[in-house]
């Protein structure tokens, strides 16, 4: 599941792990996903990922152009 943050929550994420937006990982403005939700260059995307491990896990990432 693919979350667009608004800026509130995006301000909770950069607190809780004391990073910035460019400490993270990117994700290609041309993935089909990010298409499909809507999300432009610079929103960051909470994604919940399934795991027969761990159940549950939450990974953040910024929409950014792909380079050429």
């Amino acid at each position: 599941k693919h979350t667009i943050l608004n800026e509130e929550e995006k301000k909770v994420v950069f607190e809780k792990f004391d990073i910035s937006s460019k400490n993270l990982p990117k994700i290609s403005t041309t993935d089909p996903v990010v298409k499909e939700i809507g999300a432009k260059e610079g929103d960051v995307l909470k994604i919940d990922r399934k795991s027969p491990v761990s159940g549950s896990t939450t990974y953040y990432r910024i929409v950014a152009k792909k380079k050429k």
